[in-house]
């Protein structure tokens, strides 16, 4: 079996990204979570004087495997600097620098790049698959089954550098969900992620907890994938490309929930799911609607072992 070693920092949405490409195209899994050395751990990737100066060892260590996946623009200027020979360089969404260091590049069409070894996908590659959400439905059917129906799965982010999700936005949203358990007689369950802020979480539990919503505490098994495989529709909120496309891959509605700020590669990336029909924007309702999954990692990863000659 092919060994893929993949080079990205400690975030859930690129672990994810790579960890599901290496996995759909059948390879095991070196993971070589990045660590910087300061004074570079404070400056942007494209302004380290080399690699090896910036990066603490473990992601160098030989024996280096026959592929490295690189996410994220760090993890991508790590690969490239150890391409060599019987050493093949894969980044994953785009890398920021020329293109020409890579033997191929995996990405997104709201990216915006082209070119002989890029491979363009719809949505964000993960780890969301048929099979999968399958073995999660028996798991988890049983337990979500005292929840009314229709179910909704809401999956929550959080802040970063181009969106604002703070109490304000979270009490809005409680508010909107009351209205729906008490007027539609819906089910609702709920996961937040690490960028969720505590104070959000609280409003959610003090305002739908008594009318029967559940929120994961984080304890135990984590039900992010048995939330997708039973939900009748999915609200996310619109800051992660990462988690609204592994919910479009289900055959669930998907609704975002748009959040203050910009980003135009990500606005992109949800005009153009609302554009063909396979998500809404959020307004207070839940509307169910024939879908089908969309999902370009599979075919990703049978272009990228076709094309390294794996």
């Amino acid at each position: 079996m092919v060994t893929a070693r993949i080079l990205c920092t400690d975030i859930a949405g690129l672990r994810s990204q790579a960890i599901g490409l290496a996995e759909a195209a059948g390879m095991a899994v070196d993971m070589r979570t990045l660590a910087f050395l300061p004074p570079w751990d404070k400056v942007s990737p494209r302004l380290w004087p080399g690699i090896r100066w910036a990066v603490k060892s473990e992601a160098f260590a030989p024996p280096l495997p026959q592929v490295l996946l690189g996410c994220g623009g760090a993890g991508a200027r790590v690969a490239a600097s150890l391409r060599g020979p019987g050493v093949k360089a894969v980044a994953i969404q785009h890398p920021r620098m020329n293109l020409n260091k890579f033997d191929l590049v995996m990405a997104a069409r709201h990216d915006g790049i082209t070119g002989a070894n890029v491979i363009v996908t719809r949505t964000a590659l993960h780890r969301v698959t048929q099979p999968r959400l399958a073995a999660e439905l028996l798991k988890w059917a049983p337990v979500f089954a005292k929840f009314q129906r229709p179910l909704l799965a809401v999956l929550l982010g959080g802040s970063n550098g181009r969106y604002r999700f703070e109490p304000a936005q979270g009490r809005e949203l409680a508010g909107q969900l009351a209205a729906l358990i008490r007027q539609e007689k819906i089910g609702v369950v709920i996961t937040p992620s690490r960028r969720t802020e505590p104070e959000i979480v609280r409003i959610l539990r003090e305002t739908l907890e008594p009318l029967g919503a559940w929120i994961w505490d984080g304890a135990g098994e984590n039900p992010y994938f048995g939330m997708l495989a039973c939900a009748d529709a999915i609200l996310c909120t619109a800051d992660s490309v990462s988690m609204v496309s592994e919910a479009v891959a289900t055959s669930a509605p998907v609704f975002l929930l748009r959040l203050p700020g910009k980003s135009a590669r990500i606005g992109a990336f949800m005009d153009s799911l609302v554009d063909a029909g396979r998500v809404r924007d959020f307004a207070g309702k839940l509307e169910l609607w024939d879908t089908k999954p969309l999902d370009d990692t599979q075919m990703a990863a049978q272009q990228m072992r076709d094309r390294l000659g794996l």
